[in-house]
């Protein structure tokens, strides 16, 4: 796909800064979290004795209730070395077919770990069939990979699971002798949305990954929390991946800035999302999926998907189409840039 379907910000011919809603990754530091980097006490990382590190560790671990946290660069880390963690050599975890971890993290369990995914179909809500759960656990044979690890998504494509069904899931793997993992990089969206402490979210989880640098705002970070004796080991595979740090207490009060101040104003990405999702139902050849959090789906007939991108580039409107038309609402968009970015679709289509 051509870098405008991308949303490339090139040659932007309209007034006013670009509106990017290619993701919530692309928040900048606010002035508070910049300040707050500023007067970081730090230390080095790899020596275990960076005070602001600590600080953030215990406080994602009790946040999630969980005995411990490690940080890590970024949310693929984190994931991947859980899954080393988890697993050796010849082990499989189970995985939705669409989950990050599967398929946009390069395949690094099996790359640099010798796991086998046996990814399964996933529902529109981002949930997997129980029963194709269970029949991919694989018997105690030398014919098959050791079915170690159930890995699930929340939110998935902004969609927060239901928790009926991550409670079953999850005792359903612990009851077959699994694992559990939980790639939350949006679970504290998932956690505004839903009315739920991220805690209780967590519960059922052995492990679970977190991101500090999508809608919270940080600008790099992700931790991943478990008990003591799984971080400690953790703790090794990220060393051995390049993910340890020196100074990252800089990162680290960036992160607890978030925690302290961007978790509540969520709500406000919802909401934006959901006047974008209104603007644009009712257009002619637009098919818009309602919003749970602060992602918005759309298709276009036609094929016309690559031209509106292009269209809204042009106006200085940034989104996606790698899945789909995606716009990600974050705390850099205001209403004022909702409203340009409907407006920008609806001269698209109408003209």
């Amino acid at each position: 796909m051509s870098s405008v379907a991308y949303g490339s910000g090139t040659n932007t011919r309209a007034a006013g800064p670009v509106v990017d809603l290619r993701s919530d990754t692309v928040t900048r530091p606010t002035a508070a979290m910049r300040a707050a980097m500023a007067a970081a006490e730090v230390g080095d990382d790899v020596f275990d004795d960076d005070p602001t590190v600590h600080a953030l560790q215990a406080r994602i671990a009790g946040l999630l209730g969980k005995e411990a946290a490690l940080f890590m660069p970024s949310g693929t880390a984190s994931n991947l070395c859980a899954l080393l963690t988890h697993g050796t050599r010849g082990d499989e975890y189970l995985v939705g077919q669409l989950a990050h971890c599967y398929r946009y993290e390069g395949g690094g369990g099996a790359v640099l770990g010798g796991l086998q995914p046996q990814p399964i179909a996933m529902r529109p809500d981002g949930t997997m069939d129980l029963a194709d759960i269970a029949a991919a656990i694989k018997p105690d044979d030398e014919h098959f990979a050791r079915t170690r690890l159930l890995c699930l998504e929340n939110t998935w494509n902004g969609n927060v699971l239901p928790a009926g069904y991550v409670a079953e899931a999850t005792a359903l793997a612990h009851g077959r002798g699994l694992a559990t993992h939980l790639d939350g990089a949006r679970l504290f969206n998932a956690a505004v949305a839903s009315g739920a402490a991220p805690a209780d979210l967590a519960r059922g989880f052995d492990t679970v990954s977190v991101c500090f640098s999508k809608g919270l705002g940080a600008p790099v970070g992700s931790a991943l929390v478990g008990p003591a004796d799984f971080i400690a080991r953790a703790r090794r595979w990220r060393k051995v991946t390049g993910g340890g740090m020196r100074q990252v207490g800089l990162l680290a009060a960036a992160a607890l800035h978030a925690l302290d101040h961007h978790v509540d104003r969520l709500a406000d990405d919802h909401a934006r999302a959901r006047r974008l999702a209104d603007g644009l139902s009712g257009l002619p050849g637009l098919t818009v999926t309602p919003p749970q959090t602060n992602i918005v789906f759309a298709s276009v007939s036609g094929d016309r998907g690559p031209a509106l991108l292009a269209h809204l580039a042009a106006r200085g409107v940034l989104a996606t189409g790698l899945i789909g038309l995606r716009f990600v609402t974050h705390l850099d968009v205001d209403d004022a840039g909702i409203d340009r970015a409907v407006a920008a679709v609806r001269e698209f289509l109408l003209s």
